[in-house]
């Protein structure tokens, strides 16, 4: 009876690292199909401009013109996304401007289509004061943070550093060698490798995070164990006191 905790522990445990290995060893045989490696780090580009791409949700706002606007920022009502008050890019990269009629916006960037709207709208104002945005705008930090989630950006340069930060910091068991980035990059993923421990901060501070990117944070492989042990150490201990009171009597 004695040996009897040690035994289930043992048990236990082998055939969690041995499930948890195979499962591991299938997911990287399915992403090694789908993705594109490339194990060096996103580098800061001071020129980086957001493009506007297919399906983005924009707000065009005109001072004074509601007419004119689409969930405007200077109105008084309410031009959040929820409300549906935005242009959507549709598949050939066209939106439907008040007045204008279609336009082709994919691949401008915001000021691009800002003077674009500057200039139509000037046939019938003087001096159009316009401002663009775009609802959809997010970068997705998942795994060992302490909010993992979708967070929305308004800047075009948002640093990894930045990122980890808006979502709460780091969890005890991030595995901080090991940290991925996601990018889409037309049909392929392109991954970057990131070791913060090595690195530290400053080298944190200068990867350039794009909307769209997905930032995962792995945990260390005992995080595992140390929940399955967690769980285990009462059971055994429940089993351990039961013997030994039935062996005192």
């Amino acid at each position: 009876m004695k040996n009897l905790p040690l035994s289930i522990v043992t048990i236990l445990l082998l055939s969690a690292c041995g499930g948890t290995h195979n499962l591991m060893g299938e997911r990287n045989q399915v992403m090694n199909k789908k993705i594109l490696e490339l194990d060096s780090v996103f580098t800061y580009n001071p020129n980086y401009q957001y493009r506007i791409r297919r399906d983005d949700k924009i707000n065009i706002s005109v001072w004074g013109q509601d007419e004119l606007s689409v969930g405007s920022t200077y109105g008084i009502y309410n031009s959040n996304e929820v409300y549906g008050k935005y242009l959507m890019v549709d598949a050939s990269g066209n939106i439907e401007v008040p007045k204008v009629g279609t336009l082709n916006v994919r691949d401008l960037t915001l000021i691009q289509l800002k003077d674009s709207l500057k200039t139509l709208f000037g046939e019938w104002i003087l001096n159009p004061v316009v401002d663009i945005k775009i609802l959809n705008k997010d970068i997705t930090v998942l795994g060992e943070v302490r909010n993992p989630g979708v967070y929305d950006v308004d800047k075009d340069h948002n640093s990894l550093f930045e990122m980890i930060a808006r979502s709460g910091g780091i969890e005890d068991y991030a595995h901080l060698k090991y940290v991925k980035v996601f990018r889409q990059e037309g049909p392929h993923v392109r991954v970057a490798t990131i070791n913060l421990k090595e690195y530290g901060g400053y080298f944190a501070q200068n990867i350039q995070l794009l909307p769209s990117d997905i930032v995962v944070i792995p945990s260390k492989k005992y995080k595992e164990f140390d929940r399955r042990i967690s769980i285990i150490i009462p059971f055994t201990s429940a089993l351990t006191s039961a013997a030994i009171f039935r062996s005192a009597f």
